[in-house]
């Protein structure tokens, strides 16, 4: 899908670059826009690097657990199987941990290995329990504190002021986290009131 919007987007711009009579113009931005996509994505890639590393001598060091702690009352009670099992719940807090510092890509191996490790406690492996769905919205729309990934992009793009979007991002994750806990709780409770409803219709 990606693949045919940028295509379309490709296939526009060379339309538009003729229409307007600035083909030369199109045609020098595209080796210019190749020179700094390699540019941003090796920042990025030294930053996913770079937190990865520390993610996982924060994870050695035992500090994810203390950070476990420090989440423990506001995660065992949206990953109550988790906490209680312990299988992927360090995993869960590494992942919130990452998402947190802004580096979502050094989230994800962490994110995989909590999913692969709760799996094994899933009723219904051929389906996502509630816990893994739940996981799964929070890495997407996580709580950010520091959003590096987003500042490396800003300063690699030249902004005079990276940091100057950190408030907005604040509200906004604050704002994305409430309304996505909620969202699935919702879901959650609604979709067990049918599931019981038509139980109780069979019956």
């Amino acid at each position: 899908m990606l693949g045919k919007i940028f295509g379309a987007l490709c296939g526009l711009s060379l339309l538009f670059g003729a229409f307007c009579g600035r083909l030369s113009e199109v045609a020098a931005a595209i080796p210019d826009g190749a020179n700094k996509a390699v540019e941003v994505t090796l920042t990025l890639l030294g930053m996913m690097c770079l937190w990865s590393g520390v993610m996982q001598v924060l994870t050695d060091a035992g500090i994810i657990k203390k950070i476990a702690r420090l989440f423990a009352p506001f995660l065992r009670y949206i990953f109550p199987k988790a906490y209680k099992t312990g299988e992927g719940y360090e995993e869960i807090c590494a992942t919130v941990s990452a998402n947190f510092l802004g580096v979502g890509n050094a989230a994800t191996p962490f994110a995989l290995c909590a999913m692969k490790k709760m799996q094994k406690h899933n009723p219904t492996p051929e389906k996502a329990d509630d816990e893994q769905v739940t996981l799964a919205v929070l890495s997407t729309a996580p709580l950010t504190l520091v959003p590096a990934n987003l500042l490396a992009l800003r300063r690699a793009a030249g902004s005079a002021d990276p940091f100057s979007i950190m408030i907005p991002v604040w509200i906004t994750s604050l704002l994305c986290v409430a309304f996505s806990l909620l969202l699935t709780s919702f879901l959650r409770i609604r979709w067990r009131f049918l599931r019981t409803r038509a139980l109780k219709t069979d019956d």
